[in-house]
């Protein structure tokens, strides 16, 4: 069952030794997402699970880890072989801050059907006892004229739309984004925020933080009961 859910973007400049100089911009954002672990503690979960975008699916075990080598950081999480993808590197990364540990990490492609990812939520949210869920996802990079994606005027109604859903804990409004328009605009959180939709649950949801610094949507929302 789930009983609570953080959703939190996943920059490689939310870390700090990458960020540099910039670092103190994004503290703002960093404290969200330390708030919004709280609210993942203070469920007292039996289990805490990581969801992020990806390339490719791919489930990973509590010991996996992840490198920011490829982003210009000799930042590592966890020990051995980096399998994480950036998604799940970053929240492996915000967890080992807060001094929480996850018990998986799941990766799901940036291009999985609503269905797809509703079937991995309600998987995830079956399991025993009480589930926690860590959702790293990133609004549009469309939303100004410096953004990676370039401006799109369907991108702030797109990203508005979501952040509302995150505020009034709307899991069926979530489960209603379009795969095909999120792709365009370069939502890279629309699967992962679909597989907190499929999770369920009667949560009551709280924005913590939306801005775009760096023309790409960064929002932190957190859902409790």
């Amino acid at each position: 069952m789930l009983v609570a859910a953080a959703v939190c973007p996943h920059p490689p400049l939310l870390v700090p030794e990458l960020a540099g100089a910039a670092s103190p911009e994004l503290d703002d954002l960093r404290a969200a997402c330390a708030a919004a672990l709280g609210a993942l503690r203070d469920s007292r979960p039996d289990r805490i699970v990581v969801v992020g975008g990806a390339d490719q699916a791919g489930d990973h075990g509590a010991d996996a880890s992840g490198s920011l080598a490829p982003w210009g950081a000799g930042v590592r999480t966890g020990e051995g072989e980096p399998v994480l993808p950036l998604s799940l590197t970053i929240g492996r990364w915000l967890l080992d801050r807060a001094g929480m540990a996850a018990s998986a990490f799941h990766a799901v492609p940036f291009d999985a059907s609503a269905a797809e990812c509703a079937a991995l939520g309600a998987r995830l949210a079956g399991g025993p006892g009480r589930v926690a869920m860590l959702v790293m996802a990133d609004g549009s990079a469309c939303l100004t004229e410096k953004s990676p994606g370039y401006l799109d005027s369907r991108a702030e109604p797109y990203e508005a739309a979501i952040v509302g859903a995150l505020a009034r804990g709307a899991a069926a409004e979530l489960a209603a984004l379009d795969p095909d328009e999120a792709a365009g605009l370069q939502v890279a959180g629309r699967a992962a925020l679909q597989v907190l939709a499929g999770a369920g649950g009667a949560l009551n949801g709280e924005v913590l933080h939306h801005a775009a610094p760096y023309g790409v949507g960064y929002f932190v929302a957190r859902w409790t009961g």
